[in-house]
């Protein structure tokens, strides 16, 4: 093998330290961005929070200026980053900045300049943590399953049986397990007997939430039927558990003229029996342990001011206002290379490119979000209906950005409008071309047969060809499949499961 010596001439795209923080900025949620900043307050002493007193003594209207941007459809969003998250002042008479450089070479790595660096992971220590949120945690549904078995008197070979009930159960409040898999996990020497085991869920059946442990579903409507108390309806509650326990099926299929054949029931009375069966939970133990609730603050706020003008705004509430303290930057010293100072001197350019990728990060979102409300101007005046189609590439051109960074900036982002909060995600959509030649967004479309569903008749709904014959007449051509697509996605059940009785 010979070895020689080769020029080529390529290109290579590498970040630099400031362009990889603002990318990682960018695609922060808002709680992301909150936990990212006070973790920087905390690990670098050059940056300082700015109170909200200090900041009305001083009168920061510049800041609320070119935090707003009035009526996008006539004005662009030119912001100046200068005044978004800081008060910092550059000037030339800033002694300390002479020797910060604004940028490093692309070959520089972060890690080689800032051994400790912030993540938006982040760490905490048991002094740290939210002691509400440590303290407060919702009982699961065993545990308030347990809560009850202790307060039941039982003998100790009942509350083993019962304690393997429990913990077969799942978060709907199901019996995970068949009564003989429940025998085997039992030591043999207890010879424990189905008939116990049997008696024991019964019992537990009994607990509250009614229903729990079950089987099937139609024990678990059963055990709530036996319960079901109401003068003057005991004649209904019999007819329901005879649906249930034979015609379940032809109840899940809405073949009603099949049951009144069955049951020998008329109309009237068999729409009264399914509207008590109706009324029934089939997932008893989900009412126990609900889903955390998540709550959503918006990044911008869209709002129409008296002259019917749009009005775009970041808001002030989501990420605390910072800067860097004038009083330990004035301690960083010229031509001075002791540890102290080189200490001084890299956390002030670090704050400083923090700094700037925050003012960067807001005035990327205000830009986009502009453009999403002038092109979205119908649906904030209208509603679903007049969604317009909207593809990241048309943000892109718009803002002169590539459509990556319009992905990150739209993920996890949210805008308050008067017809509530919504990601911004969710005013892009892809479009279908109609009779006339023009484009209707997806999400227009899905508004139609939301409304369309929601006047059919309930004896007679619409069919997925119905509905792509009614939106054919109002021009826009979708095929029958794509109809049955979207409403799966807006959680619609197929015209059989939607037939109801009158009543």
């Amino acid at each position: 093998m010979k070895l020689s010596l080769q020029l080529k001439l390529g290109q290579q795209l590498t970040m630099t330290p400031q362009l990889q923080q603002a990318i990682r900025l960018l695609q922060l949620s808002t709680l992301d961005l909150q936990q990212e900043i006070h973790e920087a307050l905390e690990s670098n002493p050059m940056l300082e929070l700015i109170e909200n007193n200090e900041e009305e003594l001083q009168g920061n209207k510049t800041a609320n200026d070119l935090n707003t941007v009035e009526d996008p459809i006539q004005k662009n969003a030119e912001i100046n980053a200068d005044a978004k998250v800081s008060t910092e002042q550059d000037t030339a008479e800033d002694s300390w900045q002479d020797q910060i450089p604004n940028d490093l070479s692309v070959d520089t790595n972060w890690d080689d300049i800032y051994p400790e660096t912030y993540t938006s992971s982040g760490s905490f220590d048991g002094n740290s943590a939210d002691f509400e949120s440590r303290d407060t945690a919702d009982d699961s549904l065993q545990d308030h399953l347990h809560w009850q078995l202790n307060l039941t008197p039982m003998s100790d070979q009942d509350n083993s049986i019962a304690l393997a009930i429990i913990d077969a159960i799942d978060i709907n409040g199901m019996l995970t397990v068949d009564v003989p898999s429940l025998i085997e996990g039992f030591d043999p020497e207890l010879e424990i007997e189905e008939d116990e085991v049997l008696a024991v869920l019964h019992r537990i059946q009994q607990f509250d939430p009614v229903g729990v442990a079950y089987r099937d579903l139609s024990e678990c409507l059963t055990i709530q039927l036996g319960q079901y108390e109401v003068p003057g309806q005991e004649k209904l509650v019999e007819n329901a558990k005879l649906i249930i326990r034979d015609y379940i099926d032809l109840l899940g299929h809405r073949d009603y003229a099949q049951l009144m054949r069955r049951t020998k029931l008329k109309e009237a009375e068999l729409s009264e029996t399914i509207s008590i069966i109706e009324s029934l939970n089939p997932r008893p133990g989900s009412d126990i342990a609900p889903p955390a609730t998540s709550y959503i603050v918006p990044d911008v706020i869209v709002s129409k001011t008296q002259s019917g003008k749009w009005k775009v705004e970041l808001n002030p509430e989501t990420a605390p206002k910072i800067r860097i303290n004038d009083s330990y930057a004035s301690l960083v010293k010229r031509a001075d290379s002791s540890e102290e100072n080189s200490y001084l001197r890299d956390n002030l350019q670090e704050a400083k490119w923090f700094i700037k990728s925050l003012q960067s990060r807001n005035e990327t979102l205000m830009k986009v979000s502009t453009r999403i409300v002038e092109h979205q101007k119908g649906f904030l005046e209208y509603g679903e209906e007049a969604m317009k189609p909207l593809v990241l590439h048309d943000i892109a051109e718009a803002v002169s950005m590539h459509e990556s960074t319009i992905s990150r900036v739209t993920t996890q982002k949210y805008m308050h409008t008067p017809r509530g909060i919504f990601e911004l995600k969710y005013f892009f959509s892809s479009h279908v071309s109609t009779s006339g030649g023009g484009e209707c967004s997806s999400t227009a479309i899905r508004a139609i047969i939301k409304k369309l569903v929601a006047a059919e008749n309930s004896r007679k709904p619409l069919s997925d060809s119905k509905i792509t014959n009614l939106l054919e007449e109002k021009g826009i051509n979708v095929a029958r499949r794509t109809i049955a697509k979207y409403r799966e996605s807006l959680s619609i059940p197929p015209s059989n499961e939607r037939k109801r009785l009158a009543g």
